[in-house]
């Protein structure tokens, strides 16, 4: 990993930094559809952000330049055209590279949002047109500004709403991965075969793979490893339930091997993610 304190709460600005920002606590259309704040940026280092314990999902879309984005444990380039989302309790972190702009726009879920819930989506970055978010973001600022009506910004939420779909809810668009995918959450303790996935699916495994990987970047097998280590994650900050029981709900019979395959993707021990400091 990259030399950043992932142990500690970290949100710096720096004195280049532009963000427009609407929250919750502003606007009422924004708190009905469970979104705690929108922005749009304009980023330079020292630009950085670190949240040890996500209590929300995010999603961030690139719009120009690149910076560093945490997921799945490994630090990704974040370039134009991709949309990156952190499902809520996961390690999250972003930065900017020195001497490079990087041009954002981003929605925060609130903690009951459905979009927070566990085994809601696993770690992504996908290719995402941001501009038409980023216009209705700046939309909505706008509105804010104005001596406007209530229903003038919720329209404007509601298209944000609406692009953001496009993104975190990629099994949406494809009506045969929704009910698998379904099916793999409520049993995810399951030893799931790449055949009894594409039986699911009725499909063949090698077009369940192409799927896959056009929708969420990565096998059907990394999307399974992923979609249990989120709902791990979750359970372990939010109950107090032994760590060999977690491990078994989400199909880890060997606790070393679920150790091992937690550290990789998240950058702790299961012990040390649920000793983390909280926000």
């Amino acid at each position: 990993m990259e030399q950043l304190d992932l142990l500690t709460e970290t949100h710096i600005l720096g004195d280049d930094t532009h963000v427009l920002t609407v929250r919750a606590e502003q606007c009422e259309a924004l708190a009905a559809r469970h979104i705690a704040h929108v922005a749009v940026v304009d980023a330079a280092a020292p630009y950085t952000i670190v949240r040890t314990h996500l209590s929300g999902a995010f999603m961030q879309v690139c719009l120009g330049g690149h910076g560093r984005t945490l997921l799945d444990g490994r630090w990704h380039t974040h370039s134009v055209g991709y949309a990156s989302f952190a499902p809520a309790h996961v390690l999250h972190a972003f930065h900017c590279v020195p001497g490079t702009r990087w041009q954002l726009c981003w929605v925060r879920f609130m903690p009951t949002s459905p979009r927070s819930l566990a085994g809601a989506m696993a770690p992504a970055l996908t290719r995402f047109d941001g501009r038409p978010l980023e216009h209705a973001v700046r939309g909505l600022y706008h509105e804010m500004q104005q001596d406007a009506d209530p229903g003038s910004r919720a329209i404007w939420v509601d298209i944000i709403e609406r692009y953001v779909s496009r993104m975190v809810d990629p099994w949406q668009r494809e009506p045969r991965l929704n009910s698998m995918w379904n099916a793999v959450l409520a049993d995810l303790g399951r030893p799931w075969t790449l055949e009894e996935l594409a039986a699911l699916a009725n499909i063949s495994p090698e077009h369940l793979r192409r799927l896959c990987w056009k929708n969420f970047g990565r096998s059907p097998g990394n999307q399974l490893i992923t979609m249990r280590i989120a709902r791990a994650a979750h359970e372990l900050v939010t109950t107090q339930r032994k760590i060999e029981a977690i491990a078994r709900d989400v199909g880890y019979a060997n606790p070393f091997t679920f150790s091992n395959t937690f550290k990789r993707l998240t950058g702790f021990r299961p012990s040390e993610y649920r000793a983390r400091p909280r926000q």
